[in-house]
C-alpha cells in the first residue's frame, strides 16, 4: 500500500506506541510520528513491521478531543481517509473525522479490532487462550476445588472434614483428631478453600508460641500461603506509621502470650475485621463458670467479632467435660449457653452410642436400643425401619445405613465437633524402641559432682533439665565446647550405627542447635559420613536446602541432625528410622519428635533407637516414657495430665538420678493412672461421631477423585506451553523435577510465584512430599493460577490468521473460528462460578455463516494448520474485510442461542441446589439445634443474590482466528 502524509499506520511489534501519523517518506524509508509518546520511527518501505488503520462502517471511533464518532461511511480522497457518521455526544448527523485528527492513544483490545488493525498473534498463543479459558471453567465446576493442590497425602478423613467445613458459610467448629491425624492439615485446608472461593479475606491464627513456624512453614509450604508472623518487636515497628497495624496484612499468626499480654493489642486485633479465626492447642483455653481464664476471655472476645472460627485440640473431653463445653461454648454461645442443661444433653446420646455400635457390627438391636433410636429419630417412617435392622435380609444393610445416616444429621455436636482416633482410622505403622545403655564417662561424673555444688540453689525444673545433657554441664566445667565428642560413648555408637546402616535414612534429633552442629562436624571428619543439619537458627530456604539433600535418593546426605526446635512442622516421612541423642523434657515433645516419621502414609514401620547414658537423668526418663506411659511404641494421649500430676515428683527424681528410692513404685503409680486414663478416654469414644468424622465411602470416593487429577496429562501439557510462551526458561532435574528461571524475554518483567534465582517445580504429588524444596504443582498452584490471568486478563492469543493445507476445499476458502465467553459479575464470596464460571463457546463459520464446530474438534483440528507470518496475514484479513463483518453478524444470532441456553441452565442449577441445601438444612434445624439460623439466612441471602446476577450474565467475543485454505 503506498504511504501518503496524513495516513494513520500502528507498529506490529510495540503497539503500546498507539497510532503513528506518517509525516515524512522518501523513495526507501518511511517515518511515522507517534503523538501518544511524542517519538519517531524510522521504517523501511519495502517490508515495515506496521500495519495501516482503516475503520468500517459500524465502528466507533475516539477523536484527539475526546468526543466519539459512530461510522457509516468511509470516503478516501488522494490516500487519506475521512470517516462519516454519527458523533455521540451531539447526535450530529453526517459528521466527518479525518483521520489525521483520530485520537493517537487509541489502542485495540477487541478481537476484531486487533485482527483489522493486523495486531495478529502467533497460533500457539491462540491455542493456548483457548484451552486457558475451557481448563479454568471446568476447574471451577470441580466439588472438590480448594483440595487438590495441597502438598499433603491424599487421606480420607481429612478431605472429608475439610471438604464438609471448608464449603460452609463462616464455619464455627472443633476439629479434635488424635495427635498425628493432620488437625493442621485439615485446618490449612479449609482456609485454603474458603480463601479460594472469596468467602474469606483475612485470617487470624493464634497459636502456642513454640508453634508459630511451625504453623508459618505448614501454610506456605503445604497450601502456598504467606502468612505474616506478629510479635511485639514488630507490632510495636508498625504502630509507629499506622493506627491499627494488623490491618496491614491479610494473613496473621501470633502467639496466644502476644494476645493476652495487652489490652491495647487486643483490641486492635478485634477491630481488625477478621474473617476467620483459627486458634491452636485450644484446650489450653481454661475455663470455669466463676472464673475463666485470661486467655479464655481473650479468644471469646476475638470469636465474638469473627464470623468464622476453627478450634484445634486434641484432648477434646480430656480435660474434663466443663472444659470441652467451654470450647463449644467459644463456637456457640447461643447454642451453649448453660452448663448444665449441656451435660443433660450428653447423657441423651450415651444411649445413642451403643446403639449405633450394635448397628455397625450387623448384632440385633435390643428393646433398649429401639427405644434411644425411637426417642432421638422420633419420625414415622422409623418403626419399618428398626424392623428392617432385625431382619436377617437384604434389607437388613439398607436399613442400617439409613439409620446411622439420620442419627448423624440428628446427633447433638456432629455439625461443630469433628473427632478421628487412631483406632478408628488405622493405616498408622508399628513402633519399635530400641534401647542402647552406655556407661557413663568419668569425666561427666566429675561434671555432675561439681554441677550439684554449683546449682543446688537453682529451681528443681533447671537442675532437672541441666542433668538430661551431661555435654552442657561439662562444657560449663571446663570451657570447653568439643572435647566431649571423644570421649561420650553415645558419639562412637551413632558413628558405628550409621556405618552399619549405610543404605538406611535415619534421622537424628537432639534437643539444641549447638549439639547437632558440633555432630555433624565430627561424623565428616573421623568418618566422612554425609549429614545434613536442620535448626532453628536457619532461614527457612537453608531448611529447605537440608530437607532437599536429605530426601534426595542419589548423592543425598544419609543423615539429618536435627534440633528440637528446628524440625517442628516437617515431614521425613520417607526414612523409618529415628535416633534420639537425647531425650525431650516432657510427653508432648518426645511425641512431636516421632511425628516426623509416624504419620499416615508410612510405609514402612518406625524403628526408634535412643542410646543412653547409665545412672543419668536419661536412665530415669527413659523409664518414666516407656515403662511409666508406654509412649515410645504408642502415641499417648494422657502424657500431659499424668506428666503435669506427678511433675514435683519427676522433677525430683531427674534432679537426682543417683537417689531412686521409691522409683520403682512411682513408675507403677505413673502406669496405673495412665492406664486409667486411657481407659476413661476409651469408653468415651463416641463413635457415632468418628463415623461422622471420617467420612467412610464418601471420603475414599473423593481420595480417588483428587488421586485420578494427579500427574493430570492436561496440566503438564498445558503448563509446559504457558511456561514457553510466558518466556519461563525450563530445565529438566532428576526425578520427576524441573527447574523454572526467569528470562530475559517474558511477557512480564516479573513473574510472581518465580524467584529470581529460580524454583524447583514437580507435578507428582509423592515426590513434592519427600522433596520439600520443590513446589507441587495443580492447577490451585500459584503459579499456574498467575499463568491463567497473565493470558486471559489481557489479549494475549485473542487474534490470529492460520493456513489450512486442505485439497478438498477450493484455495481461498475462509473460516472464522470464534471463541465467546459467558459469564456473569458477582462478588466474589457468593461463589457464582459454582454454577457459571466463564464458559467458552466455540463456533467455527463459513462464509455462508453455517457452524462447524461440532464436526470439527479442536486439537484435531489445530494440528492441521500452519502458521502465518504477521504481514502476510495482515493482507489475508484486508482482502476479506467485509466478508468477516458479515461472518461476525451472522455469529452474534448463533452464539445467543447458546450462550441463553447455558444462563438458563446455570440459574436452574443454581435455584435447585442451594432451595435443597435450605430446606435440608432446615428440616433438620428442628432436631439438631447447632444449625445456627445465620448459616440458613446467609443460603437464601445468596440464592437470591446468585440468581440475580445469573439473570444479569451476558456474552462477549473473547478470541478469533481466521483461517484461510491452501493447497501450498
Amino acid at each position: 500500500m503506498p504511504f501518503t502524509l496524513g495516513q494513520r499506520w500502528i507498529s506490529d511489534t510495540e503497539s503500546d506506541l498507539g497510532l503513528g501519523t506518517v509525516v515524512a517518506q522518501d523513495a526507501r524509508t518511511v517515518t511515522l510520528l507517534f503523538p501518544a509518546i511524542g517519538e519517531n520511527r524510522l521504517y523501511a518501505k519495502a517490508d515495515s513491521p506496521i500495519t495501516r488503520v482503516m475503520f468500517n462502517p459500524g465502528d466507533t471511533i475516539t477523536s484527539h478531543e475526546g468526543w466519539q464518532l459512530l461510522v457509516d461511511s468511509v470516503k478516501e480522497e488522494n490516500g487519506v481517509l475521512t470517516y462519516i457518521g454519527r458523533r455521540l455526544d451531539t447526535d450530529e448527523e453526517n459528521s466527518p473525522l479525518r483521520e489525521v485528527m483520530l485520537d493517537s492513544k487509541l489502542t485495540f483490545s477487541k478481537p476484531q479490532d486487533r485482527l483489522f488493525a493486523g495486531q495478529l498473534d502467533r497460533m500457539d498463543r491462540f491455542s493456548l487462550r483457548y484451552r486457558a479459558r475451557k481448563y479454568q471453567s471446568e476447574q471451577y465446576r470441580m466439588p472438590w476445588s480448594g483440595l487438590t493442590g495441597i502438598r499433603a497425602s491424599l487421606i480420607p478423613h481429612q478431605l472429608h472434614i475439610a471438604n464438609e467445613v471448608g464449603h460452609r458459610h463462616a464455619p464455627r467448629v472443633l476439629l479434635a483428631d488424635e495427635v498425628g491425624l493432620g488437625k493442621t492439615i485439615e485446618a490449612g485446608m479449609i482456609i485454603h478453600q474458603q480463601l479460594l472461593a472469596g468467602r474469606v479475606e483475612r485470617v487470624l491464627i493464634v497459636v502456642p508460641e513454640t508453634l508459630q513456624h511451625q504453623w508459618l512453614v505448614e501454610m506456605l509450604r503445604r497450601f502456598n500461603l504467606h502468612f505474616s508472623l506478629f510479635d511485639e518487636e514488630r507490632y510495636a515497628e508498625s504502630r509507629q506509621d499506622f493506627d491499627n497495624p494488623f490491618e496491614t496484612e491479610q494473613l496473621v499468626i501470633c502467639s496466644l502470650n502476644f494476645v493476652c499480654q495487652s489490652k491495647q493489642r487486643l483490641n486492635d486485633l478485634v477491630e481488625a475485621n477478621w474473617d476467620l479465626l483459627v486458634v491452636d492447642e485450644a484446650h489450653h483455653l481454661a475455663w470455669s463458670e466463676e472464673a475463666p481464664s485470661r486467655n479464655y476471655l481473650a479468644i471469646e472476645q476475638l470469636a465474638q467479632h469473627t464470623p468464622g472460627v476453627l478450634l484445634l485440640t486434641a484432648t477434646p473431653e480430656q480435660l474434663g467435660q466443663e472444659s470441652h463445653f467451654a470450647r463449644l461454648r467459644l463456637l456457640d454461645p447461643d447454642r451453649f449457653h448453660d452448663y448444665q442443661e449441656f451435660v443433660d444433653e450428653q447423657q441423651k446420646y450415651r444411649p445413642v452410642a451403643d446403639a449405633v455400635s450394635l448397628l455397625v457390627s450387623g448384632e440385633k438391636l435390643d428393646d433398649q436400643a429401639k427405644n434411644s433410636l425411637s426417642e432421638l429419630i422420633n419420625e414415622q417412617d422409623i418403626e419399618p425401619l428398626l424392623k428392617a435392622a432385625n431382619l436377617d435380609s437384604e434389607e437388613n444393610e439398607s436399613a442400617r445405613t439409613e439409620l446411622v445416616n439420620m442419627l448423624m444429621d440428628r446427633h447433638g455436636t456432629s455439625r461443630v465437633l469433628f473427632r478421628n482416633t487412631r483406632m478408628g482410622v488405622k493405616g498408622f505403622p508399628i513402633r519399635y524402641l530400641h534401647q542402647i545403655k552406655l556407661p557413663l564417662p568419668t569425666q561427666y561424673q566429675t561434671a555432675f559432682k561439681v554441677a550439684k555444688i554449683m546449682n543446688g540453689k537453682k529451681p528443681i525444673d533447671t537442675q532437672a533439665h541441666d542433668m538430661l545433657y551431661p555435654e552442657k554441664i561439662f562444657q560449663n566445667f571446663e570451657g570447653d565446647s568439643v572435647s566431649w565428642l571423644n570421649f561420650d560413648p553415645r558419639v562412637e555408637w551413632l558413628m558405628e550405627y550409621l556405618k552399619q546402616n549405610r543404605n538406611e535414612k535415619i534421622l537424628v534429633i537432639c534437643a539444641q542447635a549447638a549439639t547437632a552442629l558440633q555432630l555433624e562436624q565430627t561424623l565428616r571428619e573421623r568418618e566422612g559420613i554425609h549429614a545434613a543439619v536442620f535448626h532453628e537458627g536457619l532461614s527457612i530456604i537453608e531448611r529447605d536446602r537440608a530437607a532437599a539433600w536429605f530426601a534426595a535418593e542419589e548423592n543425598g546426605a544419609q543423615v539429618l541432625l536435627c534440633s528440637e526446635i528446628g524440625s517442628e512442622g516437617r515431614n521425613f516421612q520417607f526414612a523409618s528410622r529415628l535416633v534420639m541423642f537425647d531425650l525431650p523434657f516432657n510427653p508432648d515433645l518426645l511425641e512431636q519428635r516421632i511425628g516426623r516419621l509416624d504419620r499416615i502414609g508410612q510405609t514402612r514401620d518406625i524403628q526408634i533407637i535412643v542410646p543412653y547414658l547409665e545412672n543419668t537423668a536419661q536412665a530415669i526418663l527413659i523409664r518414666w516414657f516407656h515403662e511409666g506411659l508406654d509412649a515410645f511404641e504408642h502415641t499417648c494421649p494422657t502424657g500431659r495430665p499424668v506428666y503435669d500430676a506427678v511433675h514435683d515428683e519427676l522433677m525430683a527424681y531427674l534432679a537426682e538420678p543417683a537417689e531412686q528410692t521409691g522409683f520403682d513404685d512411682f513408675i507403677q503409680r505413673c502406669r496405673t493412672k495412665h492406664l486409667s486414663l486411657k481407659t476413661q478416654l476409651e469408653n468415651g469414644r463416641d463413635r457415632l461421631l468418628e463415623m461422622n468424622s471420617n467420612g467412610g465411602e464418601r471420603a475414599q470416593a473423593l481420595v480417588q477423585s483428587i488421586a485420578e487429577q494427579d500427574n493430570n496429562v492436561e496440566l503438564i501439557g498445558f503448563t509446559i506451553n504457558l511456561f514457553d510462551i510466558i518466556g519461563i526458561n525450563q530445565e529438566d532435574d532428576s526425578d520427576n523435577l524441573m527447574i523454572l528461571t526467569p528470562s530475559d524475554h517474558m511477557l512480564v518483567p516479573d513473574f510472581p510465584g518465580i524467584p529470581q534465582d529460580g524454583c524447583t517445580i514437580t507435578f507428582d504429588r509423592e515426590k513434592a512430599l519427600s522433596r520439600e524444596d520443590a513446589q507441587f504443582i495443580s492447577w490451585e498452584h500459584p503459579i499456574v493460577r498467575n499463568g491463567l490471568d497473565l493470558i486471559l486478563s489481557g489479549d494475549t492469543g485473542s487474534c490470529a490468521v492460520s493456513l489450512l493445507k486442505n485439497r478438498a476445499l477450493p484455495v481461498g476458502t475462509m473460516l472464522m473460528e470464534l471463541i465467546y465467553v459467558v459469564e456473569a459479575q458477582a462478588p466474589k464470596n457468593l461463589q457464582l462460578t459454582r454454577f457459571l464460571p466463564p464458559t467458552p463457546i466455540r463456533l467455527m463459520l463459513d462464509r455462508k455463516g453455517t457452524n462447524l464446530a461440532a464436526q470439527v474438534g479442536f486439537e484435531s483440528f489445530n494440528r492441521q494448520l500452519s502458521a502465518v507470518n504477521r504481514h502476510t496475514g495482515s493482507k489475508l484479513v484486508n482482502a476479506v474485510q467485509k466478508d468477516i463483518h458479515e461472518v461476525l453478524q451472522m455469529a452474534e444470532t448463533e452464539v445467543a442461542k447458546q450462550a441463553q441456553a447455558l444462563i438458563d441452565g446455570a440459574k436452574q442449577e443454581a435455584d435447585d441446589t442451594l432451595t435443597l441445601e435450605f430446606n435440608r438444612l432446615n428440616a433438620l434445624k428442628a432436631v439438631n439445634p447447632t444449625i445456627r439460623d445465620d448459616e440458613l439466612e446467609a443460603i437464601e441471602d445468596n440464592r437470591q443474590q446468585i440468581l440475580d446476577c445469573l439473570q444479569q450474565a451476558s456474552w462477549r467475543l473473547d478470541a478469533l482466528r481466521m483461517i484461510v485454505v491452501s493447497h501450498q
